[in-house]
């Protein structure tokens, strides 16, 4: 599912909120999610799910084409883990 088409099951399922409302209702939310993760939070949405930050250590990787050594900095990489709720209707859907 793309941001479009949340945005336009969003307009649809409520009548009363226009389009253009409905997409900054979503941006908004998708802002807070990335500022919160961007400052180092934590985000938990019951019964879907949560997210938090990785560390991944700085590392020597291999360039495959060239074969010559790269060398990787540390960086901080989003993760999600999905809560029980979502793993189980995902698993009774499939």
């Amino acid at each position: 599912m793309t941001k479009s088409e949340l945005v336009s099951q969003l307009a649809a399922r409520f009548p009363q909120l226009v389009a253009k409302d409905a997409d900054f209702a979503v941006k908004m939310i998708l802002d807070a999610m990335s500022g919160a993760l961007a400052n180092g939070h934590r985000i938990e949405i019951r019964g879907f799910g949560s997210f938090a930050l990785s560390y991944r250590p700085p590392r020597v990787s291999r360039n495959p084409k060239s074969g010559e050594k790269v060398h990787v900095p540390a960086k901080y990489v989003p993760h999600f883990k999905a809560g029980k709720e979502l793993r189980e209707r995902v698993d009774t859907a499939v």
